[in-house]
């Protein structure tokens, strides 16, 4: 879920994390244009519509029991393994 910005209170699904440049695409969310060349994959060129990669600061993890946007922590379960939970709520987060 989006935090801040121009997509605030929007969420979607991350296709991609930039680890180097501390960035994500997330996908439908900040949407550039771009100019394209014809080319063997897109024959006709012009103006496409694309994700562009937004900073991991303007994200969070959405919580499953309420669907609004929570921090996240890290717990050993029954099994004694770490699992990541919704700080809001205390659900395990899959």
């Amino acid at each position: 879920m989006v935090i801040s910005g121009e997509d605030k209170g929007q969420s979607g699904r991350v296709l991609e994390v930039l680890v180097k440049e501390q960035r994500a695409i997330v996908e439908g969310l900040n949407m550039i244009k771009k100019h394209a060349k014809p080319s063997a994959k897109n024959p006709q060129g012009g103006i496409i519509s694309k994700e562009a990669p937004m900073h991991i600061s303007n994200l969070n993890v959405v919580d499953p029991k309420s669907g609004k946007a929570s921090r996240i922590g890290r717990r050993l379960n029954e099994d004694g393994k770490l699992v990541r939970y919704a700080k809001k709520s205390g659900e395990e987060i899959k």
